[in-house]
């Protein structure tokens, strides 16, 4: 029997759509400077706060209402063209903005660029599972996942520096970026042959084909969207907890932005050896150790008073966030029949939007009645979500090894 491959071989020889797609996501990342800049810039067009507050709020629902058309559109459109459309109507979109003269012109605007921008994640998703095996899923969402974080940190710098320029070059600059996008999607990128075989068969038999009714059947994928929400509520709360904490020990804004960059330079360098690292490992414990790892991180800053231990705990669920991101990802691709992973993963980026979007209001409140019980809340969330990864009791003696997420069609 051969030995079972390494992580590195499966890094290797992932196919050249998971490269372009990457590539592409790293591009689009760079120059997606709408989400981080949108609120400085009503701001800056005489708008009351809590305009800032509806534009963002329109802006999430878009994000979620994106997902859900996104995954539709994946399993009947393909992933490269929905990805295709999703990268022209965001250019558009975006390099209309400047343009908008009235508020409820500029929320119409926000609120479909939060559509468009989000209509390719079920897709790109899907390329990254189409017809792999868990291990090449795992490398796949790692690789994405890279060039993901390098294009954030890139467009964060230089959107900054763009907005002290001029905020219409910023949006300008935005579409330029989806534009490109679209483009290499458009003329590099294939559909899998696994994703070809599975819409045929579907179409053959289309009492069998099912839509997200019959996802949302499927009681795994129903615990792995609650886990999957109540883990990124709690993860977010890194941007409402920890610099309200740091505000209120006398820290300043630069002493928030170092644990922040300390928590993407961590990232960087070390999610991918780590996902290397835990790769033979069974999926649904290493999330819950993530998700754990997360939340008792988080929850510890409430007995940080320095920047050393802040530090210390930065480390701690960072190590969560690395443990749980690119595993999630892989096991989610194993949960799905072939003809219905759009579907899956347009239920899944929904799941993360939408946690992303309440779980700052919901700590805004409870911090502001009690900062003991928001941390404790971080704190019993976590392990909540912790416990939400692992099967159900009476099936865990039963539960067969990591093979039983790969789909029906594998590569050589």
């Amino acid at each position: 029997m051969s030995a079972e491959p390494r992580f590195r071989d499966a890094v290797r020889h992932l196919p050249a759509r998971v490269w372009l797609v990457s590539a592409g996501i790293l591009v689009n990342r760079a120059g997606n400077f709408l989400p981080i800049f949108i609120v400085l810039y009503v701001t800056v067009t005489h708008h009351s706060p809590w305009m800032s507050g509806l534009v963002l709020g329109v802006a999430g629902l878009g994000n979620v209402l994106g997902n859900a058309v996104g995954g539709h559109l994946a399993d009947h459109l393909g992933r490269r063209w929905t990805m295709t459309v999703s990268g022209l109507a965001t250019a558009a979109l975006t390099a209309c903005i400047p343009l908008a003269g009235p508020l409820v012109v500029l929320v119409v605007l926000v609120g479909l660029v939060g559509v468009a921008s989000q209509l390719y994640r079920p897709a790109a998703a899907a390329l990254l599972v189409d017809g792999l095996d868990h291990r090449q899923r795992l490398a796949a969402a790692g690789v994405f996942r890279f060039a993901m974080n390098i294009g954030a940190a890139i467009g964060g710098v230089a959107g900054g520096v763009l907005a002290t320029v001029s905020y219409e070059w910023m949006f300008y600059s935005n579409a330029l970026a989806a534009l490109v996008f679209a483009i290499v999607t458009a003329v590099f990128v294939r559909d899998p042959a696994a994703y070809a075989d599975a819409k045929a068969d579907a179409d053959a038999t289309p009492q069998e084909a099912g839509g997200y009714r019959a996802a949302l059947a499927d009681r795994r994928l129903r615990r792995f969207l609650a886990m999957t929400f109540v883990a990124e509520a709690v993860y977010i709360q890194s941007t409402v907890g920890l610099p309200l904490h740091v505000t209120a020990k006398g820290l300043t804004p630069a002493d928030f932005g170092f644990l922040i960059g300390l928590n993407g330079l961590l990232v960087l360098v070390f999610e991918l050896p780590i996902t290397a690292a835990v790769s033979r490992r069974r999926p649904e414990y290493v999330l819950a150790v993530g998700n754990l790892l997360t939340g008792v991180g988080l929850a510890l800053t409430v007995f940080a008073g320095s920047m050393v231990w802040l530090g210390a705990t930065v480390v701690l669920w960072t190590a969560g966030e690395m443990l749980y991101a690119s595993m999630a990802a892989a096991y989610m691709g194993g949960l799905a029949p072939a003809h219905l992973v759009g579907r899956y993963q347009g239920l899944y980026g929904a799941t993360i939007t939408a946690g992303n979007g309440l779980g700052p209001l919901i700590g805004g409140v409870v911090y502001a009645a009690s900062t003991n019980v928001f941390w404790a809340l971080v704190a019993v969330a976590g392990t909540w979500s912790a416990q939400l990864c692992l099967p159900p009791l009476r099936r865990r003696s039963q539960q067969p090894p990591v093979e039983h997420l790969q789909p029906a069609q594998e590569v050589p």
